[in-house]
């Protein structure tokens, strides 16, 4: 039924009570249907958002097959969020922020950085995965995993789900939740649900598989 490669958009539908007419920001959106975070939640539930993708190539499947949906065909790093939002009439409250971008060139880092100095003041997001691909191993992975950590515990985020790895190996994505937009007696049953499920995987100390995770 999910569509997500890691089931991110069954997080976001679990943690929204499986919310209708929700509105996500998607940045890295890469091909329209296949692993992808919110065909389903457009597709099934009627949520709406905001596209995000370098790569022009994929521009005639968003049309085809998002319709519901803007596609920004643009670097994410370079984008002035502020102005994306207010255009588009974004929610305060947003229900889902993907950021999945690249790593490896600091692109995902600098993204967040972006939307935390453009929006963040004005805006929050119900659920966020973040990649941080920390399995790669070297400094550059590491800092993008601890800064943005910094970034979203200073918004107020919770890290709902630490380090997400596939199949015991590889973390490479943190879940987050904001205590405001979402149910907290269900997210305190999730991470009591969870707790037996976190392993040491790699560098990481404390991760989970994403196909262990309770709901």
């Amino acid at each position: 039924m999910y569509n997500g490669q890691a089931q991110q958009d069954k997080f976001a539908l679990k943690l929204l009570h499986e919310k209708r007419n929700g509105f996500f920001v998607e940045c890295g959106s890469h091909n329209a249907i296949i692993i992808n975070n919110t065909y389903l939640l457009e597709k099934q539930y009627d949520w709406k958002g905001i596209m995000i993708e370098y790569d022009i190539t994929h521009l005639n499947s968003y049309k085809m097959h998002r319709p519901n949906s803007i596609h920004v065909i643009q670097d994410a790093t370079t984008i002035d969020y502020k102005q994306l939002f207010e255009t588009n009439h974004a929610p305060f409250s947003i229900d889902y922020l993907q950021i999945d971008l690249e790593p490896s060139n600091n692109s995902t880092l600098q993204t967040l950085q972006k939307i935390d100095r453009d929006v963040m003041d004005t805006y929050q997001f119900a659920t966020v995965t973040f990649e941080h691909d920390l399995y790669g191993g070297s400094e550059i992975y590491l800092q993008t995993r601890n800064k943005s950590r910094d970034i979203f515990k200073r918004r107020g985020y919770i890290n709902l789900f630490e380090d997400i790895n596939n199949g015991g190996v590889n973390p490479y994505e943190d879940w987050y939740v904001h205590p405001d937009l979402v149910d907290m007696e269900y997210v305190t049953k999730l991470i009591q649900m969870n707790e037996k499920h976190y392993i040491r995987c790699g560098i990481s100390e404390r991760s989970i598989n994403w196909q262990d995770i309770e709901y």
